[in-house]
């Protein structure tokens, strides 16, 4: 059996309930803010150049690929010495510490025109230990590392384990040095991961780049040095007690 709602008459359809105004101004604004949100969104821009390799300044125990035509061919693999210095068959000892690359090959080009005429000389950088860059603040495992390839920001702090969730992501800085001077350079971090890398530069050897805490996390990192100053020196004697209790058990044995 079929039951009808007695309270609206028969043949005639529910109409739903019309907004009133200050609901459809309401409606109208939170529109507004959401067309304003997207348009302020950033547009995905592409990353700075990198530097030109002319620019790398070979160091110990940097690794070298010489290679000087024309026929018979010198083909070597050469590690930078901790003296600076490096060895090349006919040349003898070359200073390649403080040099370009392009540098060193003028200077063993020099060298080796008493035995090649009109020699030609590459010198390539296979491996790259001697640039270090520094990573610190809240990422996972702050610390140093070796430039083995070009690095961006975002991948350098990839290979610290990323960052913590308390991060101000948009206030990375990387500190660089130029002989005396200091340079600051201010990284987007968030807008990095939107799509717009125009702040994901090459870092360079010696940079020093800081990933901060947002301003809630250091409130709260400094009400944790006043309501628990001790905290760090008895977790490090819980360790040291931890540590002399293994020894003792290892001794039992």
């Amino acid at each position: 059996m079929h039951t009808f709602d007695s309270t609206i008459p028969f043949g005639r359809r529910s109409t739903p309930p019309r907004l009133r105004p200050h609901g459809r101004a309401l409606l109208a604004a939170f529109g507004l803010l959401l067309a304003a949100s997207v348009g302020c969104m950033p547009n995905p821009l592409p990353p700075p150049s990198a530097p030109p390799i002319e620019r790398y300044v070979v160091g110990a125990p940097d690794v070298l690929k010489i290679s000087i035509l024309p026929e018979p061919e010198i083909l070597r693999d050469v590690r930078v010495r901790p003296d600076g210095m490096i060895s090349i068959d006919l040349v003898g000892d070359i200073q390649a510490a403080g040099r370009t690359p392009q540098q060193i090959a003028a200077a063993v080009q020099e060298k080796i025109s008493r035995y090649k005429r009109d020699a030609a000389v590459n010198v390539t950088v296979i491996e790259s230990p001697s640039q270090f860059v520094t990573v610190y603040g809240e990422v996972a495992r702050p610390g140093i590392f070796a430039l083995d390839a070009e690095t961006r920001v975002s991948e350098a702090i990839g290979r610290v384990g990323g960052t913590k969730p308390f991060a101000s992501l948009n206030s990375v800085r990387v500190i660089r040095t130029y002989g005396h001077e200091t340079e600051v350079i201010e990284i987007k971090l968030a807008d990095i991961q939107k799509g717009d890398l125009s702040s994901n530069i090459v870092v360079n050897e010696g940079d020093l780049i800081v990933v901060p805490p947002t301003v809630l996390a250091r409130i709260g990192y400094v009400m944790q040095m006043l309501f628990f100053p001790f905290q760090p020196v008895v977790s490090t004697l819980s360790a040291v007690g931890t540590t002399a209790a293994g020894v003792n058990t290892i001794g039992n044995f």
